[in-house]
């Protein structure tokens, strides 16, 4: 590979950078448009979409609750729990 490089006159180098470094503008600002584009695309269809179909809104809440009590997770008994995966792994072995 560095054989071409040196058997090339330095004018081709040189030119060959220029363009690769052009391209390289080219690409990275293409990519940097089409993610503006898709921002402010983005924001205008939330716009949209929350001007004709607007979000439910919530009761506040007064302090009192309206309802029963959540009931409370039932508590796990962790030797019981600890004693069957050790009973399973004997007998998988």
């Amino acid at each position: 590979m560095l054989t071409l490089l040196t058997n090339l006159p330095k004018e081709t180098l040189v030119q060959q950078i220029k363009d690769g470094g052009i391209l390289m503008l080219l690409g990275m600002g293409t990519v940097f448009l089409f993610l503006v584009i898709l921002i402010f695309a983005t924001k205008l269809m939330s716009r949209i979409v929350g001007k004709y179909a607007p979000a439910k809104s919530t009761p506040k809440s007064t302090g009192k609750p309206s309802g029963p009590a959540p009931k409370a997770a039932p508590k796990t008994d962790d030797a019981a729990i600890a004693a069957a995966i050790a009973a399973a792994y004997d007998k998988a072995n």
